[in-house]
């Protein structure tokens, strides 16, 4: 159960429109490394997960993921109001705009739609913590290439602050993956039993 503070984690007050940073910024809401598949990876795997305290994590980072999610939904949305015709024609946001005018959509900078591809949800414990891992470290370099592209300091701020959180969120993880190779059995992960392969290829 969560409760919803209507507060953003962490404050977006974005003085200057521009759809082309809102094109740039939309991937990390929709796009293949976003918020959206984040949120929906860890709070899916977390129903798998046999071990209670990586069951916490995987909630918690999911939880916060969402609350990513909205600020994301924010920068994008405060970076398109108001915007006349001609700007967005010059900004090359018209073809986005045909569809969805200024509204939030879950998509890439690219203007591929959000798909479940993007996610994994294994069931295995190391299969599904490698794979958080990496997202974490995709997600940072989606944000590294943002603060390349986009030279608002209002955009830049939010985005450096949630940059951050995807760091910590892979040090938690890398506390999970430590917990769960502690608490699973010898015959069960492969890493710590030469004869797994033994068994596989009977």
């Amino acid at each position: 159960m969560w409760e919803y503070q209507k507060i953003l984690q962490y404050p977006i007050n974005i003085k200057t429109p521009n759809a082309k940073f809102a094109q740039i910024v939309t991937s990390q809401y929709g796009g293949p490394d976003g918020e959206l598949g984040a949120s929906l990876r860890y709070l899916s795997q977390r129903f798998s997960m046999p071990y209670p305290e990586i069951q916490g994590i995987l909630t918690d980072i999911g939880t916060e993921e969402l609350g990513h999610l909205e600020m994301v939904g924010s920068i994008v949305y405060q970076l398109t109001r108001n915007l006349t015709p001609e700007e967005i024609k010059k900004s090359g946001f018209d073809a986005y705009f045909v569809d969805h005018t200024t509204g939030v959509y879950p998509a890439s900078s690219a203007g591929v739609p959000f798909t479940a591809a993007y996610i994994q949800s294994t069931g295995d414990v190391i299969a599904d913590l490698h794979e958080d891992l990496a997202a974490e470290q995709k997600a940072r370099k989606t944000y590294d290439n943002i603060l390349r592209l986009v030279d608002d300091p209002d955009v830049c701020d939010a985005i450096k602050f949630l940059r951050a959180r995807e760091i910590v969120h892979y040090q938690r993880f890398g506390e999970a993956l430590r917990i769960a190779t502690d608490k699973m059995q010898s015959k069960n992960f492969y890493a710590f039993n030469p004869s797994f392969d033994k068994v596989i290829k009977k």
